[in-house]
Order: structure tokens, then sequence, then C-alpha cells
């Protein structure tokens, strides 16, 4: 049996994502572009909405305390462009477009507040306390020898860490397809990754998603060592939320308050910190060895509200970009192949401006770009390889080195190993610093048995379940989403998005969970969702979040009007009923109303269709 072990935190305080204003809607569309000095009882705060920006990410928020001695900003009279705020006690000026003060110059910036703006336009700003909990009991750097300290890329998110005689491991997928069967492993990770990992004194995954937590990796894992000791954050959704349905059995998962210093011995400890855009489900890991830190942010977007510690030893994030269904997989309206190339291109082109102020921020001694090499490598998924372009770590690596080239960039390849140590030693050639695997070592993988995985979701298919119609509202009801305006048609699908010999075409009415045969009379948004029919019905079957759908292209979308329901997809991948519907009750008294008999005459493909790619049981 899974044994989920909470860490306790001895007393010291834990993070936490604390909400210091909410506006309401109409004190939202009343802000107006430039700076907001907003007061509430005895807090007050600064809101920049960005005139140039109103729509991709406009808000940019801080309480209304100078950090230099704590006195309270006024609008700057001799400011044009009305984004600088002047501190009332001794004249300190904050630019508010980057929250950087710019008197004194190149000084200091601005602790930030996370603005979450909601569905129905009221907006909340979002605080994390400590701030710095790497504060708490800093230490000193004691020196290291070469050998002491390295770090090792397997593939896409998945480090091994050797630190003194302990090795941990970083998010590792190092087998098998993410959500679901859209994305593969780009690299080769080591030939004898199973035994490193299985080796590993402890395991860190940041959050549920998985190409972090991989199921088909901890699947192997499990097999051969069930005890290892994993450690994840105490997320709002758990990361190990599915593991039941898995059917992986791990011995020892430790669930950590944020912000708080797990001691492995006394020269090594790691604190998880939380992401200030997605708090309930993304985290990022500070590890100490010997006051040495190494900062791995993973996917957060914002990770512990922008304020990191600087001067970190290394630093990894993630870099690619493409890790989401838009664009790509909406149609209709404005959504041409034009279009979205030119998007896409634009968003790539923020996202390596964006990662490289980060690092330069950090200002590591070691930088590596990671969490970024996956591929939609399937053949039915070749429209979304060509369509999804990602930045290449050198792209990036290049960029940061153009504005700080003291920074050391690594661009690694499965296997490669850096030594912190060499780094570090002025005396010596920086290239030895890293090692590359022995020539000839295979480094980009040419196959990746899509059968066994794909075969294994498309026995979905054949449940009896999908043989009586009511498992629609069954499902819906148990999902617990309504009271919103919002009629999706769901559409089952071969492969390649066209109609299937039984699939499932229905429609859902959110305004009061109900299942019409047409589309009401009165005004409403309108959502059209395609979906292939395994993964649609696995998802199903299981429970299991909409990311597989999502964010791994087994859908095709388009809507009316073209306007994301935050609502609706925060819910459906996020706020779902841990345990799956209750099928087999579901399918008792099914067959006691139908005598035993499908209540459809046809609800799955027929054993001839070879519509499906990989399918052998349909």
């Amino acid at each position: 049996m899974t044994v989920v072990r909470f860490v306790p935190h001895r007393g010291k305080m834990e993070q936490k994502s604390v909400e210091v204003l909410r506006l309401t809607p109409r004190e939202t569309d009343g802000l107006r572009p430039g700076i907001n000095l907003v007061c509430r009882e005895a807090d007050s705060f600064v809101i920049y909405k960005d005139p140039k920006n109103p729509d991709d990410d406009p808000y940019k928020a801080c309480r209304n305390i100078c950090k230099h001695q704590g006195g309270k900003f006024v609008q700057d009279v001799e400011d044009p462009g009305c984004s600088v705020l002047r501190c009332t006690k001794h004249g300190w000026k904050l630019d508010c477009s980057t929250m950087k003060y710019v008197n004194p110059p190149d000084s200091f910036s601005q602790e930030r507040l996370v603005p979450e703006l909601d569905e129905d336009g009221s907006l909340a700003l979002v605080e994390l306390i400590p701030p710095e909990p790497w504060k708490v009991d800093a230490r000193a750097q004691q020196e290291i020898q070469p050998g002491e300290v390295q770090l090792t890329f397997f593939a896409h998110a998945c480090m091994e860490l050797k630190v003194g005689d302990k090795t941990m491991f970083f998010d590792p997928w190092l087998t098998g397809p993410a959500f679901a069967r859209g994305w593969w492993l780009i690299h080769e990770p080591p030939a004898d990754w199973l035994d490193k990992l299985s080796r590993a004194d402890l395991i860190y995954i940041s959050h549920v998603h998985s190409d972090h937590l991989s199921y088909p990796t901890l699947t192997l894992l499990a097999e051969k060592n069930p005890d290892i000791p994993i450690y994840v954050g105490d997320t709002a959704m758990p990361v190990f939320c599915k593991l039941e349905q898995s059917g992986v059995r791990l011995n020892h998962i430790n669930v950590c308050n944020f912000g708080v210093w797990q001691e492995i011995n006394e020269d090594l400890r790691f604190m998880i910190l939380m992401d200030g855009v997605h708090p309930d489900m993304d985290t990022c890991i500070l590890v100490d060895y010997k006051g040495h830190l190494i900062l791995n942010t993973v996917d957060c977007t914002q990770p512990n509200g922008m304020r990191l510690p600087k001067n970190v030893d290394i630093m990894m994030s993630d870099f690619a970009g493409g890790a989401s269904g838009f664009p790509m997989a909406f149609s209709g309206g404005r959504y041409t192949d034009e279009w979205k190339a030119k998007f896409i291109a634009t968003e790539r082109k923020k996202l390596l401006y964006y990662k490289t102020q980060v690092v330069r921020d950090v200002n590591p001694k070691v930088y590596c770009p990671f969490a970024g090499y996956f591929v939609e490598a399937h053949p039915a998924d070749k429209y979304i390889r060509d369509t999804n372009t990602k930045n290449s770590a050198e792209q990036l690596n290049a960029l940061i080195n153009r504005y700080s080239d003291h920074i050391v960039p690594w661009s690694p390849k499965p296997g490669s190993t850096l030594d912190l140590a060499l780094v570090l030693d002025d005396t010596v050639d920086r290239s030895l610093a890293i090692v590359d695997p022995p020539p000839g070592t295979k480094i980009y993988k040419d196959s990746w048995d899509f059968d066994s995985y794909i075969d294994k979701i498309n026995e979905s298919i054949e449940s009896e379940v999908f043989a009586y119609p009511d498992w629609i509202p069954v499902y819906y009801r148990w999902a617990g989403f309504r009271d919103y305006n919002l009629v999706l048609r769901m559409i089952e699908t071969d492969d390649d998005f066209q109609p299937i010999e039984g699939g499932y075409d229905f429609l859902v009415d959110f305004s009061d969970l109900s299942f019409p045969q047409q589309r009401p009379s009165r005004e409403h948004a309108y959502l059209e969702i395609k979906n292939r029919i395994g993964v649609h019905r696995q998802t199903v079957l299981k429970g299991l979040f909409w990311d597989d759908l999502y964010i791994g292209f087994n859908n095709r979308i388009s809507r009316n009007p073209d306007t994301f329901h935050f609502r609706f997809w925060n819910h459906m991948q996020i706020l779902l009923p841990e345990q799956p519907p209750d099928w087999e009750s579901f399918l008792h008294e099914q067959r006691m109303m139908h005598d035993g008999k499908p209540a459809r005459a046809v609800w799955k493909p027929s054993k001839k269709s070879d519509s499906i790619a990989g399918c052998s049981v349909c």
C-alpha cells in the first residue's frame, strides 16, 4: 500500500499564498492606463496597467512601501510617462513599468505581488509569505572538491544531482509518452538510467503533469525499488492525486510544506517553493550543499512570485515554449496557418527575452535550459510538429551571453556531466568542467514504440461503459462543473479528427447541466471539441484531468465567441474529484435496466476499423 507522509515543518513558518487585495469587476475595469494607487483600510497598493500591452498580462503590482525606509509612494509630477512614483521620505523613485528603482539607479527591484485576473473580471493580488525563506538559517559557502557536486542530464527535465555521498533525481520522465500520446522524448536517455534512478537516495517531482510525473517511468522504478523516498510540495492539487488509478505502488512519498528547509544531512538540504501564477500545482526547488545553491525553477511561470535568490551557483529552467494546445489545435475565425505561425514566432521571442531577464536577475554562475526537450513524434501529429516550433537551448544561451557573458551556459546532451568545483576554479579551463558523452553515443531517439503505449490507451474504447449513453450525464455530474453559460459539443473521432464508427456526438449545457439534443435558443457561449476516441474514453474512465486531451494535442477546438473560458478549463484541468466515477455501480444499474444488452447498437469501431493508429483491439 502506498504511504504518503506529510513532512513536519519543525516550528518554522511554511510558505503560503495569501490574497491581499481583490478588486470587483467594476473596479478592475476602472483602472486607468499607467499608475493606480489603491487604498484598503491600513494597506495601500500600486497597480500598474501597461498602456502598450492592455490585453496580454497587462498588470504589475506591489505594496505601496518603499524598500529603503518604508515610505509611501506618490505620483512623480516630473515623470511624463506616468510610470514613475517618488517616495515621500527620501525621494527614491520606482519605475512601475519594470518594478525597478531608478533613483538610486541600477540598485534594487521592488517585491511584486502576483496579479490574478479571474474569468468574471475581478482582479486579485496574491503574496507569497515569507518572500525569501532561504534566508532563514543561511549558510556560508564551504570549499568543494572536484567530483563533489556533479549534475548529469538524462532527458527533458530529468537531472541527476550528486552532492557528497548523496544522489537525487529531478522529474524522471525517461520512457514512454507524456500527455497520453502527444509528447515523446527527443533524447535517448543513458542506457543505465533505470539502475541509476533506482539507486538514488531521493527524487523530487515538481508537479502533476506527465512530462514530470511519468507513470511509465515510475512503473519500472517501483518494480526495482518501491521504497525510494520521493518528495513533492503540498500543492492544492496533490502531485500524486491519481496514483491509485495508475496502479503504481510507491511506499515513501513525502509531502513538504513550502519554503521550509528539508534537512538530508549536515551538508545537504533543500526547500520546495511554490509558483506565483499556479500555486495550486506548480513548484520549484532550491538545493543547498555546503552553502552552494542550485535553483531549479522547472516550469514555474513566476517561481516564488519572482523573488529568487541571487548569485546562485547553478540555475535551471524551461525555455522551449509550445507546451499547450493553443493555438495549434484551434480552428475557425482568425486561426489560419499564417496567423498561427506569426503568433507562435512572437510568443517564442517574448519567452526568450523573458527567460533571459530572469536569468540575468538571478545571476547564476552556470545556467542550463532544460525541461523543453519533447517532440510530437507520432505520424498522426505531423501537423502539430510542423506548426509548433520551439526555442532552442542554444538560442537562449546565446542571448543570455550577449548581455551577461560571465554566466557559463550549458546546453546539455543526455549523459553529459557538469562539475561545479571545476566551474568555480578560475585556474582551471572551464571547458573541462563539462564532460560530454563519448563519441558514438546515441543522442536522439529515432523510435518510440508507439503501438504498445497507444494500444494500452485504446483498450478504453472497448469498455462496456460506453454501451450505455447514460455515461454522459453520470460523468459530467461527477465532474461537477455547472452554473456557467457555456454549451459544449463533444465529438469522438479517429486519429485524424474525422467521424468514427461508434463515436459519440453530444451536447452539454453547463448553465443547468443538461444534455439537450440541440443548442438552446438563448444567447450562449459555444465550444466544440473533437477528441481522439481512445484518449477521450481513457480520460472519462479513469477520471483524469483534461491535460491529456488539451496539452497532448489530442483534440481540435473551435469556439464562438473566440473567448478563453478560464472557469471551465481550470475546473477540468485542476478541480476534478480525485476518485473516478463509480463505473462498477453504473454498469450494474445499466445491465439491470437493459437486460444485459447494450443500450446503443453501435458504440465502438468495428474490428476491421483501421482509423485508429496503433489500435489492435478495435
